[in-house]
């Protein structure tokens, strides 16, 4: 799933981390792919992006395979990271030149994919795929990549300007890279309960596009935005915050509407799937007391009060 919208600031990088933290404290496989030459995604991760580190810019110019450059996150045991260093700003001039420039991530991620399922590790059940906030070449690999993408709006004016034009980069796409690709799933970020602007920018976006909006909306957050200066996501910097359990909520959407449902015939043993992964692809309530036990050996608690900004 490629996680896009060219207008800078919207939470683009906030939902691609904290969404792969929250179906990885589900039980899921998942894979994060930083594409911002940024590399915000992969501070918020905790993974190393400095210049000696091999990350997706290797992958993309050089041809390194993608095993070479996938580092494991430590606040999650199946959370991984593809990281993006400042070489990734070049690339996009050096990708110019390349033959079948627009479809190396495609190559590189089916291969690595196939390889991990061969080797018994277990495959991965989700890969997210995090882009720079521009229409280039690096945003072009990720959705020739992906069959899906998740666009993050910010409940303001400004973030349904740019709509369109990102809508109609994504046509063309369609058309002539990847006829599979589709908006799936929008997600309004930054909601101020406050404000009546917010509510019209909801309103106006679920009238619009319907099913493909989720029903949960992330409100402003001092804790989300606070998270990344410790290297982690809101999920283990302060999982009962607001911003926590939104993104909490978001993540079981996406999982219930990714989960093929099983034929009524056909029994399924519980013993294969852990509670918490039936209850992440279902969409029900964690089983236990505390939803990130596996992170926090049942301590998890509140990182102070609630601000008046809504930032619990």
């Amino acid at each position: 799933m490629t996680i896009a919208n060219q207008k800078g600031g919207v939470g683009k990088t906030t939902t691609a981390v904290n969404i792969a933290a929250a179906l990885s404290a589900g039980g899921l496989k998942v894979l994060v792919l930083d594409l911002d030459p940024q590399g915000n995604a992969s501070t918020a991760l905790g993974v190393e992006h400095h210049a000696e580190v091999p990350g997706v810019y290797e992958v993309l110019v050089e041809g390194r395979p993608l095993a070479e450059v996938v580092q494991r996150c430590a606040e999650a045991p199946d959370l991984w990271c593809a990281p993006a260093t400042v070489d990734l700003a070049g690339a996009e001039i050096e990708l110019v030149s390349m033959v079948a420039r627009e479809s190396r991530l495609l190559r590189a991620v089916k291969k690595y994919l196939t390889a991990v399922e061969r080797s018994g590790e277990g495959r991965f059940d989700y890969v997210l795929i995090d882009c720079p906030p521009s229409l280039g070449l690096l945003t072009i690999n990720a959705f020739v990549a992906a069959p899906e993408v998740l666009i993050p709006i910010q409940c303001e004016y400004y973030a349904l300007e740019g709509l369109s034009q990102l809508l109609a980069n994504i046509e063309l796409i369609q058309e002539h890279l990847n006829p599979d690709l589709e908006v799936t799933t929008i997600l309004l970020t930054m909601y101020d309960g406050r404000t009546r602007l917010a509510a019209q920018v909801v309103d106006e976006v679920r009238t619009h596009f319907g099913e493909q909006v989720l029903r949960t909306l992330v409100p402003r957050s001092v804790r989300i935005s606070e998270a990344p200066s410790h290297g982690q996501t809101v999920m283990a910097y302060d999982p009962l915050s607001s911003g926590a359990l939104a993104y909490l909520q978001a993540a079981r959407e996406i999982a219930q509407r990714g989960a093929a449902p099983e034929p009524a015939d056909t029994p399924v043993d519980p013993r294969e799937t852990s509670s918490a992964a039936r209850d992440a692809a279902t969409g029900a309530a964690p089983t236990g007391e505390d939803p990130w036990s596996r992170w926090t050996d049942g301590t998890a608690r509140r990182r102070g009060l609630a601000s008046k900004e809504g930032g619990a």
